[in-house]
């Protein structure tokens, strides 16, 4: 009787096994809709994402080309560099194709959007790593304010805005993506004089370098070439770096103290002015007759009196003061209405470190997220 129930249960389990592997029983029958064995579902694409970026490029063996030979000839003539080592450089020198697509300009598309830019700058992660620059950095700040005169949460902001405290400093060869923007630009209306500002950036990379003892090849920066924590230029390293921690040497890389007192002093040579004082920007609202509305190509300058932008319909919810200049700066924001500010002086000379006004008005909102984060009023 047991060998008998056994061979009877292995066969219903034999049975069920089949039953679920097929959509009708041993007997012929279809099985209902709940019984029938579920196919798996196959699994969703995945979506492709931007390919990664190739920091390190290919060798194309830039000496060869009568454009670069011409350059090494000038710069050894005009800088007294020894041709044969501009010659040895030039072969290790690596054409960097992800670098020309990035300086390409985007594709047109979506319209401008300062809200939703402003979102991915002024968020969470620069907020707290501002905070934390600002506690470690106060005396620095504090001392740049009152050599300089430019407020601390300027000089955070644009930091901030930059790279992150120093997270984001960029993993290109400067030398790399200097040589193949300055010789193989895109296509561009501008071309010509693209070109002509990367050689000359790449001469103050090498005369940078001789300067301080370093090899021109070991220098890290952006698919344009800016260096450290500010994000300088070589040109604008070799004119404005500060040694302000007092270490014997300019570091943009790896000192905050640095880096504070070279973008405060960036700022002053391009118009910040200490008198001004007060806000830098003050909301706007526009009369609909839009009178005013040239005033708002007018480029990176402060040049309208209260007066006149009163008499074109431009009003503000406070009294601006009556002795500055100021520009009318539109923030459009996609489908939504622009939003309108009147800027000083001061605001344009933050556009000279980055010819945006997203990105002076980043820096100004940034700058004011972390004082108001640090408990600031």
């Amino acid at each position: 009787m047991k060998t008998l129930i056994s061979a009877l249960l292995l066969g219903a389990a034999t049975l069920g096994q089949a039953s679920q592997a097929a959509a009708i029983d041993p007997y012929g029958y279809k099985l209902p809709p709940s019984m029938r064995p579920k196919k798996k579902a196959a699994p969703a694409p995945k979506k492709k994402g931007p390919p990664p970026i190739d920091y390190v490029g290919e060798f194309v063996n830039f000496g060869d080309w009568k454009e670069v030979r011409a350059f090494l000839d000038d710069v050894a003539t005009r800088d007294g560099f020894d041709r044969a080592e501009l010659n040895t450089l030039m072969g290790q020198v690596r054409y960097v194709d992800a670098a020309v697509q990035l300086v390409k300009p985007a594709p047109p598309g979506k319209p401008k959007n300062w809200q939703a830019y402003s979102k991915l700058i002024v968020d969470p992660v620069r907020i707290d790593n501002g905070v934390k620059f600002w506690n470690d950095n106060r005396e620095a700040l504090e001392r740049a304010e009152a050599l300089y005169g430019v407020p601390a949460e300027i000089l955070v902001g644009i930091l901030g805005v930059e790279t992150v405290y120093g997270r984001n400093t960029g993993r290109f060869r400067v030398v790399d993506a200097l040589t193949t923007l300055a010789f193989s630009y895109p296509e561009a209306p501008q071309r010509t004089e693209r070109m002509a500002f990367f050689r000359g950036e790449l001469e103050a990379t090498l005369l940078f370098a001789r300067q301080n003892g370093i090899d021109p090849l070991s220098l890290r920066g952006s698919f344009a070439g800016a260096i450290g924590m500010p994000q300088f230029m070589p040109s604008s390293l070799m004119k404005y770096a500060v040694d302000f921690d007092g270490s014997g040497k300019v570091d943009l890389l790896n000192s905050g103290v640095d880096a504070i007192g070279s973008v405060a002093a960036f700022l002053v040579a391009h118009g910040w002015q200490r008198e001004l004082g007060g806000p830098l920007v003050y909301s706007a609202a526009v009369s609909p007759n839009r009178a005013w509305e040239g005033m708002t190509n007018q480029g990176l300058s402060a040049k309208y009196r209260p007066q006149e932008l009163t008499a074109a319909g431009v009003s503000t919810t406070v009294p601006v003061p009556e002795q500055q200049t100021y520009g009318l700066v539109d923030l459009q924001n996609g489908a939504e209405p622009t939003e309108y500010w009147l800027a000083n002086n001061n605001f344009f000379a933050i556009t000279q470190y980055n010819r945006s006004y997203f990105y002076a008005m980043s820096v100004v909102e940034l700058g004011r997220a972390v004082r108001l984060a640090r408990g600031g009023m």
